[in-house]
């Protein structure tokens, strides 16, 4: 699975670890400590990892270029939605009907990252790879939250397209959004049974110095070799490998097989 990792930063990983088991059904990985642990959800693990209290400069406006969200499959959204409301978790966007013929809704976790869950399979309004929609739709309805995809904002979805093409990663549809005034596609690249949600504006775009130590989303892991062009190497505290693509969006390549 090419996205096989999703690090998020936690300033308290036993917190962290309780709200995605109890809202998300995510499994334990071995032990959690309080510096870091590691769950499943289905299709690829989320790593929680310590880091102290700091102030993020990610916003919720999809105008910033680089990481927005992570999505999660679910069968329905509505019940999952009333259980967190009843919670007092903070939304985003509370359910709807999206297009693309999906019900979606939008809430944070405790240090503030965005997430998704999404009912129902897309229907796309061009249909880019048959074959590739076909392998999506045939994984079916999950049976507890199932990573989906992360979203990230981008200024080129061409060029976006030649640089994760060597990862693995191929369009398989787009979803438009005709009422939108800032020009607002989404093109979807998937690879495996993980997708990178692709935000394309016609409005102005702002960039973001990353931060991968921040609370919050940190970085992916993708299999594959890394990139020899059009990305910049980010330092993090950890040491990891990790790099930034042209809109900042923070990945670390794995090595191992990209498909």
């Amino acid at each position: 699975m090419p996205i096989q990792n999703v690090i998020v930063n936690a300033t308290d990983v036993q917190r962290s670890v309780d709200f995605y088991t109890k809202y998300l059904d995510a499994e334990l990985v071995g032990e959690a400590t309080a510096e870091r642990a590691v769950l499943d959800l289905v299709t690829a693990t989320l790593e929680l990892r310590a880091v102290p209290a700091a102030e993020s400069t990610w916003v919720p406006d999809d105008l910033q270029r680089g990481f927005r969200h992570v999505g999660f499959k679910v069968d329905r959204v509505d019940p999952r939605a009333d259980v967190l409301k009843g919670a007092e978790v903070p939304f985003h966007l509370d359910p709807l009907d999206a297009e693309g013929g999906v019900r979606i809704c939008f809430f944070y976790d405790p240090d503030g990252t965005l997430l998704e869950l999404v009912e129902g399979d897309l229907q796309y309004a061009r249909v880019l790879d048959a074959d590739g929609v076909a392998a999506e739709r045939a994984l079916g309805v999950p049976d507890r939250p199932r990573f989906d995809h992360v979203a990230v904002t981008v200024d080129d979805r061409a060029a976006t397209d030649a640089f994760y093409s060597p990862l693995g990663f191929s369009f398989i549809g787009t979803i438009e959004q005709p009422h939108d005034p800032r020009g607002f596609s989404i093109g979807y690249l998937k690879s495996g049974a993980t997708v990178l949600e692709v935000f394309t504006y016609e409005a102005e775009k702002q960039s973001r110095t990353p931060q991968p130590d921040a609370p919050g989303f940190a970085w992916a892991e993708i299999s594959g070799a890394a990139p020899t062009t059009g990305v910049t190497p980010v330092t993090t505290a950890s040491g990891a490998g990790v790099l930034a693509d042209a809109d900042g969006f923070l990945f670390a390549p794995t090595g191992g097989p990209a498909a």
